[in-house]
């Protein structure tokens, strides 16, 4: 079995997590500048074999999809249609930025990497994709 990829979108940056071979632990991976993401992803998926792709699904608090889904699901359009072998899902990730800063924070780092917003980005899509492994584990 390949290993599960998470993508915490953003407009300008997106995080990208991974999961071991053994699909249990989720690691950030990179974030990558959102204009590079598809180009980014299709030479990984050359290096590493990857069976399912979860893209974070942003949700309001009244669980109306968010704006960024109007980019969230023609990308997961193109995805499905170029790695047809690979299983594309979508997951809530609603609080994982919140999560990810608490997280960060939790671990001890210094003030001035706390400030970098791509550390938060890549945290954010391992939560998602720790959270969409737990959900299978049920």
């Amino acid at each position: 079995m390949g290993r599960l990829l998470a993508i915490d979108y953003g407009t300008k940056r997106t995080g990208i997590a991974i999961s071991d071979p053994l699909c249990i632990i989720a690691s950030p991976l990179e974030t990558v500048d959102t204009k590079q993401l598809e180009r980014y992803l299709a030479d990984y998926f050359q290096r590493e074999e990857v069976d399912v792709i979860v893209v974070g699904y942003p949700r309001q608090m009244s669980g109306e999809p968010s704006e960024t889904m109007r980019y969230i699901k023609p990308l997961m359009g193109r995805l499905a249609k170029a790695y047809p072998e690979k299983r594309v899902v979508a997951y809530d990730e609603r609080f994982t930025s919140v999560l990810a800063q608490r997280t960060i924070l939790q671990s001890g780092i210094g003030k001035m990497a706390r400030r970098d917003k791509s550390l938060v980005d890549k945290v954010s899509a391992a939560i998602i994709l720790q959270d969409y492994m737990s959900s299978l584990a049920i």
